[in-house]
């Protein structure tokens, strides 16, 4: 897949243009430098920072819409023009680096879909009267047939019509171990085959596959979720277009009257620098990127300031299951003995010797489970892998087979498929192993849970109000299974892409703020459609990882909920910078409008308002707001 590098964007080239002009004009500044190379070196960070959201401003103006963007330019430039050159380039710096963080994420998550694509294969191989011959997965139609080579991957959804194989479905289901496909099953395009050859019969156009459609999906919320905003920046605009029109009618009127003309100017420029949305905006965003600072230090990378604010917001936590609550690897949980001749030891010894020949998914975790207990494996002689039944072989003149139970148990086998019904109840994958062809166990295999799943269900659940929902493509055992295990009510099982963007939206109609926690490419298109996408990077898809708003980098859901609450505090330090700024706008303005405000003195208030609230948010870089944050979710 081909990624867009980052300085292939202009906006990036042009925002890190202006953080290098900054940072020279403010060393300038601070060595004394002649007032001319500073100044210099700020109007160029004007220039680069600014001309992009000016045309793109004025532009909108022509369309009868005042953008924020342009108001923050101009509001740069009337800050140069009284002299605080800094403040105004800093605010372009600011403006300049959020537009070019957006065009780069956007970028990305548009290469991550055309990758998604390249899961299906360009061939497949068609059987005809003729014999076989390769064609491309756009050429096929329902109904024709394509042969499937053990390790390829599948070049349409469509019905196993011969063969047995071991499919991996995790990109579509999620399901964590690879499923048996006979004939009569359905199987799904870009899955990835196993060991065993397949004929499938083709039920879908290349267009309308599950891989497809999940692309579609991630494509359509993307474009069509509503361009979230930071809650100044929903009355930004009112407020700004009321102080240009309040600074022109103080320049206006009080001429109309018969003031001096320099009285009256002096008079609106001081309004208009006392009541700019500047102070207002670096009042909101300090906070909210101190939290987003602490936040990463502590594993959970928060996109952009929107993305913190909005995490505050939620009210439902909607969990993915396989690699989110669990760890996506399978693991021997059971060992359900049916002869007295072996122990647990003798017999995990024995079918782990035969299984480590083995590349199933299944073996692995056998074979896993021996060596934790230091078990001496022996040499496997006469192994031969069956594709959708098992293995065998022989080991210390033991002829073993192991396997699914429906491939190697009769129905007279009433104990082992006791056995085997038990592990199943539980969630539990059973393999049976039989030694000279008589069972002797049946292994339960799971996926892993991780440690601190119920702990931070539990976590959540006091923070929103309400209890997780979760969404997940696994069955339905497994999956009320694992719910039960970590505190969850609510689960909705066997979904596709689809169905799980259906039950988020479901989720939004019943008036909830829903923020969805997943890790796979199935989880994408639910990740883009929710209020809040959080990604878990250990093992997370590129897609999935592009379309999140958040990533927990060390896969530690405990973070989630002591992001969610330092979120919540961030919201409450930003209402609080808004009222200080607000309180110092209406003293400035009334003394302006009613007494005489020096100009040095309104800008010395305006700036000191200003290093008041930035000191205030950045008190949420602390060690200690992350410490607090934890608190408030135990």
């Amino acid at each position: 897949m081909t990624r867009t590098r980052l300085f292939a964007l202009a906006e990036v080239r042009w925002a890190a243009a202006a953080v290098v002009l900054f940072l020279v004009g403010l060393t300038l500044q601070l060595l004394d430098a002649p007032a001319w190379s500073w100044w210099a070196a700020y109007l160029a960070c004007y220039a680069a920072g600014g001309w992009e959201p000016g045309l793109a401003g004025l532009a909108a103006l022509r369309e009868k819409t005042l953008d924020v963007d342009l108001l923050m330019v101009v509001a740069a430039i009337g800050a140069a023009a009284i002299g605080q050159v800094t403040d105004g380039a800093l605010l372009i710096v600011i403006f300049a680096t959020s537009g070019a963080l957006e065009a780069f994420a956007t970028a990305r998550t548009e290469d991550s879909v055309r990758g998604l694509l390249d899961l299906a294969p360009d061939t497949a191989t068609r059987v005809g009267p003729s014999g076989e011959e390769t064609v491309p997965v756009t050429d096929l139609a329902v109904g024709d047939v394509i042969q499937v080579r053990p390790g390829e991957r599948i070049g349409a959804d469509g019905t196993v019509m011969s063969g047995a194989s071991e499919v991996d479905q995790a990109t579509i289901t999620g399901e964590p171990l690879p499923m048996d496909r006979t004939p009569g099953d359905e199987v799904f395009a870009g899955t990835l085959n196993g060991t065993g050859a397949l004929r499938v019969r083709v039920d879908r156009l290349a267009g309308e596959s599950v891989v497809a459609r999940i692309a579609t999906l991630v494509e359509q919320a993307t474009q069509t979720k509503a361009k979230t905003q930071l809650f100044i920046e929903k009355v930004e605009q009112r407020y700004s277009i009321g102080m240009v029109a309040a600074t022109i009618a103080l320049f206006v009127l009080p001429l109309l009257w018969g003031e001096a003309l320099q009285d009256s100017l002096l008079r609106a420029m001081t309004f208009m620098i006392v009541a700019s949305p500047c102070a207002v905006v670096l009042a909101t965003m300090p906070p909210l990127l101190a939290a987003i600072a602490n936040a990463g230090r502590h594993g959970v990378l928060a996109k952009s300031a929107v993305v913190m604010e909005q995490l505050g917001a939620t009210t439902r936590v909607a969990f993915d299951k396989t690699g989110t609550l669990t760890r996506g690897t399978p693991v021997l949980a059971e060992i359900r003995l049916l002869d007295p001749r072996f122990t647990e030891d003798e017999l995990l010894r024995l079918a782990a010797s035969a299984e480590r020949q083995s590349e199933h998914p299944l073996a692995a975790a056998v074979v896993r489970a021996a060596r934790q207990r230091d078990l001496d494996l022996a040499d496997a002689d006469e192994f031969a892998a069956h594709p959708g039944r098992g293995i065998t072989a022989r080991v210390d003149d033991h002829y073993l087979q192991l396997g699914s139970p429906d491939a190697y148990l009769s129905e007279v086998d009433v104990a082992p498929w006791q056995a085997v019904g038990s592990l199943r109840e539980l969630g539990q994958t059973a393999v049976v192993v039989l030694c000279e062809r008589t069972p002797v166990a049946v292994l339960g295999v799971t996926d892993e849970v991780r440690t601190e799943a119920g702990t931070a269900v539990a976590a959540v659940t006091r923070l929103t109000g309400a209890a997780p929902v979760l969404l997940t493509g696994d069955n339905h055992t497994a999956a009320h299974q694992l719910a039960t295990a970590v505190g969850i009510g609510e689960v909705r099982a066997g979904l596709l892409p689809e169905d799980k963007v259906g039950a988020v939206q479901e989720l939004q109609a019943g008036g909830h703020h829903v923020t969805v926690v997943g890790d796979g490419i199935n989880d994408a298109p639910a990740l883009a459609a929710a209020h809040t996408g959080i990604a878990m990077g250990g093992a997370g898809a590129d897609l999935t990882l592009h379309t999140a708003d958040a990533i927990v980098v060390r896969d530690d859901l405990a973070a989630i909920p002591a992001a969610i609450a330092l979120s919540r505090r961030a919201r409450r330090v930003v209402t609080a910078n808004l009222a200080i700024a607000a309180t110092f706008i209406a003293v400035l303005v009334v003394w302006d409008l009613v007494g005489h405000l020096p100009l040095p003195l309104g800008v010395a208030g305006h700036e000191g308002s200003t290093v008041i609230v930035g000191l205030n948010g950045l008190r949420l870089l602390r060690k200690s707001a992350w410490r607090r944050a934890v608190r408030e979710t135990s």
